[in-house]
């Protein structure tokens, strides 16, 4: 049997993954029950898959960040303790994460030799380039959306889904977060 591999992602309304300007993370738009449903998610066992830019992101991200800070969300903090492979051709441990190791190699091959050999699920958050070569070559189970309700035209940054392969999307699970957070989770067919 294999592992269970879910490509977590948190979206504007116009599909980018981050702004720049006045945004905060989350766009701002967190509340309580977005931050308890996001520590109940990563309370699971379960292993992290990031690619190195996602993971030099995070790792400096959480270096600069002090406690209490938005980056240091309980969620993240669990998420940080979660074992992790760092996907890479250029990394080399050992990394500033407590359980993580480095695969070197192409992420295709990577992860779908984690996923045959993996006993609990595996969830990338972020990643997206990565994600996109995983979905393209059919080892995403689940694609899950957190929709923020914000639309940043003129501030965007990172695209999800720019350059990605076509897919059909099969609706699996949905939730409403704080009145007006979705969260969507899809199961990606590539559309032939």
């Amino acid at each position: 049997m294999t592992a269970m591999y879910t490509f977590d992602v948190f979206s504007s309304l116009d599909g980018f993954g981050a702004a720049s300007g006045n945004w905060t993370g989350y766009w701002g738009k967190q509340g309580p029950e977005f931050l308890d449903h996001r520590l109940d998610q990563y309370g699971e066992k379960q292993r992290m898959v990031f690619g190195a830019n996602t993971y030099r992101a995070f790792a400096r991200m959480l270096a600069s960040s002090t406690e209490g800070s938005e980056v240091r969300d309980p969620w993240v903090t669990r998420m940080r303790s979660l074992p992790a492979t760092v996907v890479s051709t250029t990394l080399e441990g050992p990394l500033d994460w407590p359980d993580a190791n480095v695969a070197s190699g192409d992420a295709v091959d990577v992860v779908a030799r984690l996923k045959e050999e993996s006993e609990v699920p595996l969830r990338s958050h972020g990643s997206l380039a990565m994600n996109r070569a995983l979905m393209a070559a059919g080892l995403v189970d689940r694609v899950q959306v957190t929709l923020f309700p914000v639309i940043t035209g003129q501030t965007g940054l990172a695209p999800i889904f720019q350059g990605a392969a076509d897919f059909d999307l099969e609706l699996i699970e949905h939730r409403t977060l704080d009145g007006d957070i979705q969260e969507l989770v899809y199961r990606p067919t590539l559309h032939v």
